[in-house]
């Protein structure tokens, strides 16, 4: 099993003078260490007027600065968004982080999750998903071909050599933001990785990742040619302490970030309030406060405690066969110094027996892509919720600005 950190880049009000400046330089400074300590990546988002949630518009800036600060942890767009951007911006940026990183790129997708990003840029979240495989057929040529033109139903451009080209050829591996769960089985069909933004019990990791790996094996049906990259990966939770009551006074205010997700997505339709008229933060509090079993149902999913207390939950997620598990611990109002003492933690007590097991994996795996080992075929309607339908924002003055 692999290990990623996340980065959303949260900044739930009240805001300083500086608070946006720390905020940057504290996150590289996480990266820096985790790449000392031997993680394996660092996951870094893109979203605009997302007051908040995610102060994280330009995510090539901060992984490029990234690339410079570290040796070896693989650095990973998570997500561009192919919706917001021209097809020859990405693959322009794309291919100079992986000449910066000396090949350390890998390269996620999406569509983007909300009204309140799309609309600036003259999208719809009806017409997303169409614009994203328009633009996914549109760039990747682009990053190995000499020359190349395009004439899609979104995008247009004419007969020209997109520069410079990655250091990974043909290009860097592919990886789709998988919002909604049944996007993992897209994204197997599709011949890319899964990036799980949603939180999943070991049980429901096991059905998925037969989802994923089935289509992957049986139905895939790439959009274009391109090098395929079989892996699943889920965000979770994450806060390690010396003991679990500490892990958890420590993560308190982690689950902001779900609280966000919701807030911000939804319906086509959905109206927000106006920028800088309601704090989030606020409104999670008096939510956090008035709804108690689905924090608890949220956090108890998470790897939030001791060393013994996470290593007991990873062997579960183990079994499920997840290639990567990407770590959320920079969320709501966490503390730098938490954080970082957190994945020191993690690193020297937990990590090293899962990294040892990674070989053993990854002879699964191949079996599994060669078809000697079947996998069932399991019904994931089941676990289609992450903790229940009670995780919304309860407040009379949240449902108001969020009502759909």
């Amino acid at each position: 099993m692999k290990f990623g950190i996340f980065y959303e880049l949260q900044l739930p009000r009240p805001w300083g003078e500086h608070s946006e400046r720390d905020l940057y330089q504290n996150a590289l400074a996480q990266l820096e260490l985790a790449d000392r300590l031997g993680y394996d990546y660092a996951w870094e988002v893109e979203h605009h007027f997302l007051e908040e949630y995610s102060h994280s518009p330009a995510p090539e800036v901060f992984l490029g600065a990234a690339s410079q600060r570290t040796k070896r942890i693989r650095l990973g767009h998570g997500i561009i968004q192919l919706t917001t951007n021209h097809p020859a911006r990405v693959a322009e940026r794309v291919a100079c982080l992986d000449l910066l990183s000396n090949g350390r790129v890998e390269f996620g997708i999406g569509e983007g999750a909300s009204v309140t990003e799309l609309e600036p840029f003259g999208r719809t979240m009806e017409e997303k998903r169409a614009v994203w495989e328009d633009a996914v057929r549109c760039i990747l040529p682009m990053l190995r071909e000499e020359g190349w033109q395009y004439d899609g139903p979104y995008f247009k451009f004419p007969l020209r050599n997109v520069l410079p080209k990655p250091l990974q050829r043909p290009h860097p591996p592919l990886w789709v933001a998988c919002s909604q769960l049944e996007t993992i089985e897209m994204c197997g069909r599709r011949g890319m990785g899964a990036l799980g933004f949603q939180f999943l019990s070991a049980e429901a990791a096991h059905a998925w990742v037969h989802a994923y790996y089935n289509s992957f094996v049986k139905r895939r049906d790439l959009l274009c040619d391109h090098a395929t990259n079989p892996n699943i990966a889920i965000v979770t939770y994450f806060m390690c302490a010396e003991t679990d009551e500490e892990a958890r006074r420590r993560a308190d205010g982690i689950t902001f970030f779900q609280f966000c997700l919701r807030y911000y997505s939804g319906s086509a339709g959905r109206e927000r309030a106006a920028p800088g008229t309601v704090s989030l933060w606020d409104e999670y509090t008096r939510w956090r406060r008035d709804n108690p079993e689905a924090v608890e149902r949220a956090l108890r999913g998470g790897l939030i405690g001791s060393p013994d207390t996470i290593r007991r939950k990873l062997r579960k997620f183990e079994t499920s066969n997840i290639d990567q598990v990407i770590l959320l611990n920079q969320a709501g109002n966490n503390t730098h110094a938490h954080i970082c003492e957190s994945l020191d933690l993690f690193a020297r007590e937990v990590m090293p027996e899962f990294h040892a097991r990674e070989p053993e994996h990854q002879a699964w795996k191949q079996k599994v892509l060669a078809g000697a080992i079947e996998l069932e075929e399991i019904d994931t309607e089941p676990y289609r919720e992450r903790y229940g339908r009670s995780f919304v924002p309860a407040s009379a003055a949240a449902a108001k600005v969020a009502a759909e």
